[in-house]
This record gives C-alpha cells, sequence and structure tokens, in this order.
C-alpha cells in the first residue's frame, strides 16, 4: 500500500494536527522532540562529509564537538551558553561571532526507541521552521532539503528507519552572504529574514538553527486524517449573533469516517455540537446564528473566545485526529475616510459598527537569536503594550512570521494585526522581484501564512509587504505588478473577508509633506522618522504645523529617535567610553542614523554641563515631544484619519539611540508614558 505520507513533498507543507505527545488514545501520534537530548557540532563547510559519524554522533575533526543544543533553538544562543562566544549585546562582540556564519552547523539527536513504530510506513518529521538552508539526515542518509525560513517542511522518514538506535541530524549549511537593509529588493532570491543582516536599529547578528517546532509524527492505522482547516468566524454587525463556515480538507477520501464538531465558551459552556459522517475529500460545514458575544479590540470592549474542537473519529469511532482552535467573533467593515477623495482606499475600520482609531506599534522581532525565545517573552511585551493603551501591531515585513504565542496572545488582549509578508526594502532598489520563480515561491509562504494564522480573530489585514516601490522610488507600488497581482489574488481566493494592502506605505504617494498637504493623494503614508522642520532653526513651530496641516488618511510608520536611559547604555557599552555619542566613537556608529549629537551641542541648555545624562534627557524629551505632538494631532482628525502606528515599538538590540518606545530590557522610554495617555483618551 502506498503510504499516505509519502506524497507529502519537500518545501510543501500539509497541515497535521494532533495536540499533546504520544497519546496512544490517537491513532494519529505526534512525539515533540524538544524533549530529545540535543548536541550541536560545528565544522568548516563540507568537512562533515568526510568525518561524521552519524552512528554514534560523533567527529573527531569538528572545530565544535557536542555541546548542548535546544530545539527549538539557535546556534549562537548555544556557542554563547557554552562559553564559545561573548554575549553579543555588549559593545561591539557581536563582530566576534561573525566567523559562526562560515561553519556548517549539526543539530544531532538520538530517536527514542519506543517511538518508532512496527509498521515504519506512516512515519514524517514535521518542521514549523528552519532558518535557514540544509539537509534532514537519518542514519546517516539524507531525508530531504530545505531552503526557506518561512514555511514548513515535512520529511517522509520511514524508509531510513531501523528497529533501533536511529539518529536525526539537521545540517545547516552557511547563510547566505547578505541580505542587509542597503540592497536591491528586485533581486531577493533567498527566503530568509533580511533585518539579521544589519538594519537601522540592529547590526549583523544572523541567525541559523531552528526557529520552532519539530515534532515526529505516526499514523498507525494509515487512516484518513485532515489535512487542512479553514475557518470564518463572523458576527453580525449590530447584535450577539455570529456564522461559522468550517472547510475540512483531508488527504483522501474518509471512508466510512465521521467528524465531531463542538464549538463552546471558555468556561466549558457548549454553544453548539455536531456529528457528520465525511464522505467527500472537501468537507463543507456551516453553522448560522449562532448566540455568541462579540469580540472587540483593547479598549472598545471585552475579548471573549470560543474553543472549537474537531474530532476526527475513524471506522472503529477511535479518535484519529483533533483539531483545536480559539476563535472570535468580530465584524469588521473598512469605510472611507472623512473628506478623502471618492477613489481614494478606505482606511477607517470600523469593528461591530465602531469605527475605532487604529494606534499602535509597528512589531520587530524581539530578539535576533528568534529561535530561542519563549512564550513568557511575548506575554510580558504584549502586556506592557496591552496596559499602555494600543489596540494594534504591525508585523513588519523584514521579520519572521512570528511564533504562534504572538497570535493567541494578541487575540486575547484585543490587539489587532497588520501582517506584513516577507518582503522589505533595500534602499538601492525598492521594486519587489517579478520572476516565475519568486512568484512560485512566494505563492508558497502565502499559502502557509494564510492557513496557519487566518483563524485568529486578531488577524486585521494582510500586506505584501514593507516599502515596496515602484522603479525609481516614485510612488508605492500598486496591484499591477506581476508579483503582487498574484498575491491579491491568492489572498481573495484563501481569506476573502480580510483586506489586502499592495504595500506599506500604499496609494499615490510615499510620503506626506509641506509639498503635498491637500493634495488628496496621501492615503497610507510613512515618515517622517525626525522632527519635521523646516530648517536649521529647528523651530517647534514647525512640527506643530507639519501636524496640524497633515491630511494623510493613515500613518503606518512615524517616529522620531530618542536615547535608552544612561544606566542602559553604560551597561551595555562593554569596553568602550558612552561618549561622544557621534560617529567617532564606534559605539554609536553601530546604529547610526539616529545619532543626533549635533543638535545636541547646538540647542541643550548651556548652563547645564555636558553629560551623558544630560543628554539622555535632552534626547528622550525630544521624542516625547515629537511623538505626542504627531499622534495627538493624527488621533484629533478621526474619522479624516484612520489611524497612527509608530515606528517602532521595542529594541531587540540595545541600540544607544533610536525610534523605539522601549528599550531592549522591556524598560518604557518616558515617550511611552505621555504616548499612553493619548492612546487611552475617547
Amino acid at each position: 500500500m502506498k503510504s499516505i505520507l509519502s506524497r507529502i513533498a519537500i518545501g510543501s507543507f500539509v497541515l497535521i494536527f494532533c495536540f499533546g505527545c504520544s497519546q496512544s488514545a490517537f491513532a494519529l501520534t505526534v512525539h515533540d522532540t524538544s524533549s530529545l537530548d540535543w548536541k550541536l557540532w560545528g565544522y568548516r563547510p563540507n568537512v562533515w562529509r568526510m568525518n561524521f559519524n552519524f552512528d554514534s554522533l560523533s567527529g573527531t575533526w569538528a572545530e565544535i564537538q557536542g555541546i548542548d543544543a535546544t530545539v527549538p533553538g539557535s546556534v549562537r544562543n548555544a556557542l554563547k551558553d557554552a562559553g564559545i562566544i561573548p554575549d553579543w549585546n555588549v559593545g561591539l562582540n557581536y563582530t566576534a561571532s561573525e566567523w559562526v556564519e562560515n561553519r556548517h552547523w549539526l543539530f544531532c539527536a538520538k530517536i527514542p526507541d519506543e517511538w518508532v513504530p512496527e509498521n515504519k510506513e506512516n512515519v514524517a518529521v514535521q518542521c514549523l521552521g528552519l532558518d535557514y538552508k540544509g539537509y534532514l539526515m537519518l542514519n546517516g542518509k539524507e531525508v530531504g532539503y530545505f531552503n526557506n525560513a518561512f514555511i514548513p517542511y515535512n520529511f517522509n522518514i520511514g524508509e531510513f528507519l531501523k528497529e533501533t538506535n536511529n539518529t536525526l541530524v539537521f545540517v545547516f549549511e552557511c547563510p547566505p552572504e547578505n541580505l542587509a537593509q542597503i540592497g536591491w529588493t528586485s533581486k531577493i532570491k533567498d527566503w530568509k529574514p533580511r533585518f539579521n543582516y544589519g538594519w537601522d536599529w540592529v547590526p549583523r547578528i544572523v541567525q541559523t538553527g531552528i526557529w520552532d517546532k519539530v515534532q515526529l509524527v505516526v499514523n498507525t492505522e494509515q487512516n484518513a486524517i485532515i489535512e487542512d482547516v479553514r475557518l470564518v468566524a463572523e458576527a453580525d454587525r449590530d447584535t450577539d449573533s455570529g456564522d461559522l463556515k468550517i472547510n475540512l480538507s483531508f488527504n483522501k477520501l474518509p471512508l466510512k469516517s465521521k467528524v465531531k464538531i463542538s464549538l463552546a465558551m471558555q468556561d466549558g459552556e457548549v454553544v453548539k455540537e455536531e456529528t457528520i459522517t465525511a464522505t467527500q475529500s472537501v468537507q463543507n460545514i456551516n453553522w448560522s446564528q449562532l448566540k455568541i458575544i462579540r469580540w472587540y479590540p483593547n479598549g472598545s470592549g471585552e475579548q471573549p473566545l470560543y474553543h472549537l474542537n474537531i474530532s476526527l473519529l475513524g471506522e472503529t469511532g477511535k479518535v484519529v485526529q483533533q483539531v483545536n482552535r480559539n476563535i472570535g467573533f468580530r465584524h469588521i467593515e473598512w469605510q472611507p475616510c472623512e473628506g478623502a477623495v471618492p477613489h481614494a482606499e478606505p482606511w477607517l475600520c470600523s469593528i461591530n459598527g465602531h469605527p475605532v482609531f487604529l494606534q499602535g506599534v509597528n512589531w520587530t522581532p524581539i530578539r535576533p537569536n528568534f529561535a530561542d525565545l519563549k512564550e513568557e517573552d511575548y506575554r510580558k511585551l504584549l502586556s506592557i503594550y496591552k496596559d499602555l493603551g494600543l489596540n494594534i501591531i504591525r508585523v513588519w515585513g523584514g521579520g519572521f512570521p512570528e511564533k504562534e504565542w504572538l497570535y493567541d496572545i494578541c487575540d486575547e488582549m484585543g490587539i489587532l494585526i497588520w501582517q506584513d509578508f516577507p518582503l522589505s526594502s533595500s534602499g538601492l532598489d525598492n521594486y519587489p522581484p517579478e520572476g516565475a520563480e519568486e512568484i512560485y515561491t512566494m505563492s508558497k509562504i502565502l499559502n502557509h501564512y494564510v492557513s496557519r494564522l487566518h483563524h485568529h480573530a486578531s488577524l486585521l489585514l494582510w500586506c505584501a509587504g514593507n516599502e515596496l516601490y515602484e522603479k525609481g522610488d516614485i510612488a508605492p507600488v500598486d496591484d499591477q505588478h506581476p508579483l503582487i497581482n498574484a498575491m491579491k489574488k491568492q489572498i481573495v481566493a484563501l481569506d476573502p473577508t480580510r483586506k489586502f494592502v499592495p504595500g506599506c506605505p500604499s496609494g499615490p504617494n510615499i510620503y506626506a509633506d509641506w509639498s503635498n498637504f491637500g493634495s488628496g493623494d496621501n492615503w497610507d503614508v510613512h515618515g517622517p522618522w525626525k522632527m519635521p522642520f523646516r530648517d536649521e532653526n529647528q523651530n517647534m513651530d514647525d512640527v506643530h504645523e507639519f501636524w496640524e496641516q497633515n491630511d494623510a488618511l493613515f500613518h503606518s510608520e512615524a517616529g522620531v529617535p530618542g536615547a535608552m536611559s544612561a544606566e542602559m547604555i553604560r551597561k551595555y557599552a562593554g569596553d568602550y567610553a558612552p561618549l561622544p555619542a557621534d560617529f567617532s566613537n564606534p559605539l554609536w556608529r553601530t546604529v547610526n542614523w539616529w545619532t543626533d549629537w549635533k543638535q545636541y551641542h547646538k540647542f541643550r541648555d548651556k548652563q547645564v554641563p555636558e553629560s551623558l545624562e544630560n543628554y539622555v534627557e535632552w534626547s528622550q524629551q525630544r521624542q516625547t515631544e515629537g511623538l505626542s505632538i504627531a499622534l495627538d494631532n493624527s488621533k484629533k482628525r478621526f474619522p479624516k484619519c484612520g489611524g497612527f502606528i509608530i515606528w517602532m515599538g521595542h529594541d531587540c538590540y540595545p541600540c544607544p539611540i533610536n525610534t523605539s518606545i522601549i528599550d531592549f530590557e522591556g524598560n518604557l522610554k518616558p515617550s511611552a508614558l505621555e504616548i499612553s495617555k493619548i492612546w487611552r483618551k475617547d
């Protein structure tokens, strides 16, 4: 009999849902490999091919030999924990570990004998996030190749398994040489997070590792399984009534199978249950006029979530598989902003019949080594944002698709999500790639993003990417571009209830400024990221006037730089002197876009002696004033302006100065407290 898992292609994804580890009650068993004893080995490129023993998991020529590692986890963090490299956050230590990029790395573990079934035909290794490219080896034999950090991989390993003493090894090759902020978007062919290569808020700290779960999946009875679940939970605009559409896709005809579906409140009270006979490879279930309580964003109401359980029952009634989802019911409409030109994109978001000013921050990865993040890292930071009063984050396109924790917690906390796909500007060229291969690869990425995330109540809209412009940067790219057009069509087919925008910003203009106020062409715009002074005199009246005259329908990026505390600067300076805060100091050249030492010298209070504390106070006051003016004026224009998202929320690296409002350790800059007052105003 042909294996039902053998058709899973390397680089594609079939959703296999089963929660819990080694549950004998299910015919489909999932083992979480994070419990295994993982070791890390490091070689000069390809030397492992001549030397590494895959049976004993040893190699005498390895430069790094069998240090402890975690899965998920990064190479750099394992090396740091072993005392082999220094903390890259201190001084210029990040340069001391760039050699890590020029090695091949092996994550190695032994598979417990009890995990290996008698019938080995239907066993797969499911990898939810691999950064970035390499091979999966089982017992020294190549099972498959991976080369995309944004999609999961499933490898059928049945034919490679032995009765006992099986070894599992992920071999990571050297990452691409450069995907940094300055380059050519049109030439992008490597699908790996770009921020790791250096941006204006983080130096080059390139991650290699396993950034999400690795599971060993066993189907002991060769049952039909659910390989995809699509949900649409829609609330009535004005009443606590909702509809739920469920679409189940099976890997083969589910003969004599039944599906039990249950929707319950978080306290266990059942809203509706139904058991159906599954007779087709695609099964649709529609529930109408459910008695529910509507979900609202933070600051507008409560966030009731409902637990949806889908159990696939085999011929004998045994549970083969379970799918569990938390969902929320809400009604979203996009309406024209007041006074906008008739053909403008609608940027006024109405939720359950109530127009909402979208206010929040641009979300960038919490750490460069995001493979090592834990749920508490997300909950701590998102709790801070919730308490400050925001209602939206934009998951920026130069990062990664984020861990599931972010989306689950945003559902709980009422934080809406603007989700970028992984495309971003490059400075020298911001035009998206348009080749057939790139369009095909993006279609796989998009399909995974939608399949994985679409059920979340917090997910508000999809965006093709960050700062994608026409050739010559004359305007934001639109949906006539071949790649963007293909993405739009795919979103319409897969998730038609959500808004899709061709980029961030979008519309006729990239920026709103003195030259185009009143034109009607400022839809979703970016900037400014510094004070909008007219001249070198830096009169604050200019800042007030700029934001009072600004007529943009939406601001998806705008900010003002501000230094982190003097205590933090000294803590992470290492052997370098904190001052002067200019380009002559290597510490401040690390992320040099935001250095404002000259302005400090020109405009500071000369009665106060120059010091790090005095500079920080001046810089933070300037950020607080500038951001407050921008946000307050934009919110006062509501509903002429639909929202304002600050660039950026938090630091992933201890930048001496940046546009963030929360520093590397989660401390609030003074600007955050003032912004919170505006966010909390009706």
